[in-house]
């Protein structure tokens, strides 16, 4: 499996790799976001939101499980953090074949559900602002556009 790392100083960069990458995706694409409390999860979520044309908030869908934000193509952001343990489907293959992007924050935990072809990222906290971001492309779609990001 391959490993493209990226590094940004600020949030303003996080989102906009965030951006460019969401320029890359098309409709079912399903990406899973890893990271601490405060890595950026949600930050990077707000960039693939910017470039996908949403117009509303992006905040945290912790309380909601899934937030729906509607733009040049939906965006469906995932967090579930407090599905761990549960057998609850809550019709993940809805918005996983879909007509937007998904977006999971804490995918780990429901691994099982989670189709295979994907593009997994894992955010670390550096310091106050600065990340680093390490994306995992399941498939050879993902893979062609890592390499494309990575340019």
């Amino acid at each position: 499996m391959s490993e493209y790392v990226f590094y940004t100083q600020t949030e303003d960069k996080t989102k906009r790799l965030a951006e460019k990458l969401s320029l890359l995706l098309r409709p079912g694409d399903v990406i899973t976001l890893e990271g601490d409390l405060g890595a950026g999860k949600t930050t990077f979520t707000k960039g693939l939101g910017a470039g996908l044309g949403v117009t509303r908030t992006i905040n945290s869908p912790t309380f909601t499980i899934v937030k729906e934000y509607m733009g040049e193509i939906p965006l469906y952001h995932m967090d579930v953090y407090r599905l761990e343990g549960s057998e609850e489907d809550i019709g993940f293959d809805e918005y996983f074949h879909g007509d937007g992007i998904t977006v999971i924050e804490w995918a780990s935990f429901i691994e099982e559900y989670l189709p295979g072809k994907r593009l997994d990222i894992v955010i670390k906290r550096e310091g106050e602002a600065s990340r680093t971001i390490y994306l995992h492309p399941k498939g050879d779609y993902f893979e062609s556009i890592c390499k494309e990001l990575y340019r």
